[in-house]
C-alpha cells in the first residue's frame, strides 16, 4: 500500500487546520430599527461565492436558523441569517411569536424593507458574487421569501420549508421557486396549496412543490416537538430529503 509523503501529509493537515467556518454577528439598520443578524462563511474558500439569505421561523432568529446558515456555509455559500423582528429577539411562546409575525404580515412594506436591508448587506460583502443571491426560509420565513419572489425581487431562487402564501404575485416572478411542505401539516390546508399552484402557474414561474408523507409543521426542525404543540413534529426522513433537494436546487439556480 502506498503512503503519502510526509510533506504532503503536513500540507494537508495545515490546510484542514486553516479551513474554518467563520461566524460573524452583524448589527445593521432598517430605518431606525437595529437588526442583529449572523454572517457565516468558509474562510478557506477563495473567490466570490453565491450568497444565501436565511429567514427564520416566527420564533425569531434563534439557533435553528443560525444552524442552517452554518450548513449552507459548509456547502460553499456565504450565508446570512437575517433578523426580521429587530434586535435579534427570540421567543419560546406561540402567542408572542404570533404577535411579531402578524405585525410584519399586516405591514407588508415593512417586511420587504427588513428583507432588503439584509439583501443589500449580503450583496456588498466582499466574498459574495452579487449576481447570484438566493433566499430560504422556514414557516414565517418561508412565506417571507415567497412574498419576495412574488414581488419580482431579483433573486436566483427562493426555497420555502413548511411555509406557503396564498397571495397573488404583484410583480414579474423571475426567481425559481422550491416549496417543501408536510402532507400532514394542519397549518397548510389543501385549498391553500391549490391556490398557490394556480398563482405560480398563472405567473409563468419556474416552480416545484414537494409534499412529504406523514410530515407535520416544522418537520425540518429537530426541536419542533419540544414546544408541546401537536401540530409540530420533526421528521428526520423528510428533513434529510428536503435538504438534499435544496442543495441541488441552489446548485442549479446559482450558477
Amino acid at each position: 500500500m502506498k503512503t503519502l509523503p510526509m510533506v504532503a501529509i503536513a500540507l494537508s493537515f495545515a490546510a484542514s487546520v486553516h479551513a474554518a467556518i467563520r461566524v460573524e454577528p452583524v448589527e445593521y439598520k432598517q430605518g431606525d430599527t437595529t437588526l442583529r443578524g449572523q454572517l457565516v462563511y468558509d474562510d478557506a474558500a477563495t473567490g466570490k461565492r453565491p450568497g444565501v439569505l436565511v429567514v427564520h421561523e416566527w420564533w425569531g432568529l434563534n439557533d435553528y436558523a443560525k444552524m442552517r446558515a452554518k450548513m449552507l456555509a459548509e456547502a460553499g455559500y456565504v450565508a446570512f441569517a437575517l433578523d426580521m423582528f429587530g434586535d435579534g429577539k427570540t421567543t419560546e411562546h406561540p402567542e408572542e411569536a404570533g404577535k411579531w409575525a402578524t405585525a410584519i404580515a399586516a405591514n407588508q412594506q415593512l417586511g420587504v424593507d427588513r428583507f432588503n436591508a439584509a439583501w443589500d448587506l449580503l450583496k456588498k460583502n466582499e466574498r459574495v458574487d452579487a449576481a447570484h443571491i438566493a433566499a430560504i426560509g422556514y414557516c414565517f420565513g418561508g412565506s417571507t421569501v415567497l412574498t419576495m419572489a412574488f414581488s419580482g425581487a431579483d433573486l436566483d431562487g427562493v426555497a420555502s420549508f413548511h411555509g406557503i402564501t396564498p397571495a397573488e404575485p404583484t410583480g414579474k416572478v423571475t426567481a425559481s421557486i422550491l416549496v417543501c411542505i408536510g402532507a400532514a401539516d394542519p397549518f397548510i390546508p389543501a385549498e391553500q396549496v391549490a391556490t398557490f399552484q394556480e398563482n405560480v402557474a398563472a405567473a409563468g414561474a419556474d416552480w416545484q412543490l414537494v409534499l412529504y408523507a406523514d410530515a407535520k409543521h416544522s418537520f425540518t426542525n429537530p426541536g419542533a416537538g419540544d414546544r408541546g404543540l401537536p401540530a409540530l413534529a420533526y421528521n428526520e426522513k423528510a428533513d434529510k430529503r428536503s435538504w438534499a433537494l435544496l442543495l441541488d436546487f441552489l446548485a442549479e439556480v446559482c450558477k
